[in-house]
This record gives structure tokens, sequence and C-alpha cells, in this order.
């Protein structure tokens, strides 16, 4: 028996402080809701849902930008669901202006309207989003997904040859009226195509939306595994550590009591 050196006390000790320790880690886990506290609890696994993390972020960036695109298009197409009203109208006034029973004073006043859709549309040629020209021809480069990589979304021009020349008739007289007819006949098939082209694009960036949204979804279940706690598994780490943590304590407490028998051999 010694007196100096209590080996029974220090391995309680150790045990209790490597209760604590474990209890601590177990108390930071459930309070923030992460297995990785410190960068030494998974340092490859907090690499890997580091890039994971910021691949979802880029990846909300491309919902974003797909999401404008696509407001974009629907801005594009209500205006050219009106301009193609009005072309409708400018086709109307076109063949009533061939009437052989109506004077040029009456073509006059169809060609008055007639001028005033034209108008219209050539104003509608001139609108923007957020800056950007609606119907300027340009292709714009929408970005699909984390990595930067886009789609060539086809433009619209509303100041082609083919709607120039339709704005640009007078039904003045029958033979105008004849050539303004073909021109807007044109300008409804050009504005037809052009709202096919601007649906063909909406179809792909919808798509295009749904799967940012799986990606996303899939990154953060990757994400998640690495990183959320376990609640339940955790809560019975705790539950054990704390445990241990008492009977530890208590039994150092019993451990530093045992030089004390040495007192019986000095009596």
């Amino acid at each position: 028996m010694v007196i100096n050196t209590n080996i029974q006390a220090q391995a309680a000790a150790q045990n209790l402080q490597n209760s604590q320790a474990a209890l601590s880690k177990s108390l930071a886990r459930l309070s923030s809701g992460s297995k990785i506290v410190s960068p030494a609890d998974d340092a490859a696994g907090l690499a890997v849902a580091s890039r994971l993390d910021a691949q979802i972020k880029r990846l909300e960036a491309a919902q974003s930008n797909v999401g404008n695109a696509i407001s974009f298009t629907q801005t594009q197409d209500g205006y050219l669901k009106k301009i193609a009203k009005a072309l409708d109208r400018m086709s109307e006034l076109s063949l009533m202006a061939q009437d052989v029973t109506k004077s040029d004073a009456d073509r006059t006043l169809y060609n008055n309207e007639f001028n005033q859709l034209s108008n219209y549309i050539t104003e509608a040629a001139t609108k923007d989003f957020n800056g950007v020209s609606l119907f300027s021809g340009s292709v714009l480069q929408v970005t699909t997904d984390s990595e930067g990589n886009t789609f060539a979304m086809s433009g619209i021009n509303l100041q082609s040859t083919v709607y120039t020349d339709a704005f640009s008739s007078m039904i003045t007289t029958t033979t105008g009226a004849m050539e303004a007819l073909e021109n807007v006949k044109a300008a409804i098939n050009q504005i037809s195509s052009d709202r096919a082209t601007i649906g063909a694009s909406q179809t792909r960036l919808n798509y295009t939306a749904e799967q940012l949204i799986v990606s996303k979804e899939n990154l953060s279940a990757a994400s998640s595994r690495i990183q959320d706690v376990d609640v339940a598994q955790e809560a019975t780490e705790y539950a054990k550590e704390n445990i241990l943590v008492q009977s530890g304590t208590a039994m150092l407490a019993q451990a530093n009591q045992l030089p004390q028998s040495v007192l019986r051999l000095l009596q």
C-alpha cells in the first residue's frame, strides 16, 4: 500500500476526463444539430460537405437565373399575344380597304386605324425586361447548372424586314391594300413562328428548372448524411456519457479515500 501515488484515483480521473470530453462533444452535437462540430471530428467529411454546400448554393443561383429567363419569355409572349391580335385587325382592315364600293376617303379612315396599330406594334418592339431588350433578336445565354453551362435562348426580332414591311404599308388605295394584306399575312406567319420559338424555350427552361430542383434535393440529402446529427442516436450517446460522468465522479471520490486505509496500519 502506498500514499504518494494513488493509481486507482489517477485511472478514475482519466476515465472521468474521457467521459466529460465525450459528454461535451455529444452536447455540442445536439445543440448545433451537426455531427461535425470541429474539423477534427471528420476532416474528410467536412471537406466533401463544404464542396456539396457550395454546389447547392450555385444550383440555387442557377434556379434563380432560369426562373428569371422563364419570366422573360412569359413577358415576351404577353406582348406577342396582343401584337398578334393587332396584326389580325390589320389584315382585316387591309381586306376591307379592297372593297370596290369604298372610296379613297373611306380607305383613308381605314388607314388611320391601320397606322395606329402599326405604331402600337412599333412601340412594343422597344420594350425591355429589367433593362434587357425583349425584341432585339439577340441570343441570350441562360445558365442551366452549377458549373456555368448555358442554354442559347433564341431572340425575337420585331424590327426584322418581315415586320417592318407590314408596319410601313399603306391601305389608302386598292393596290396598296392588296400589298399590305400580303405583308401583314407574312408578319402573322412570322409572329406565329416566334411564339412557337418562345414556347419551345419555355419548355426547355421548365425542364431545366425541374432538374435543378431534383439535383438540389439530392445534393442536400448527401450533405445531410455527412453533417447532420442523428438526434435519437446522439441523445442515447449523451445519456450514456452523462451516466458515466456521474459514476466516474463518484468512483473518483471513492478512489481518493483508498489511501486512508493506511491509517489503520499506523494505529
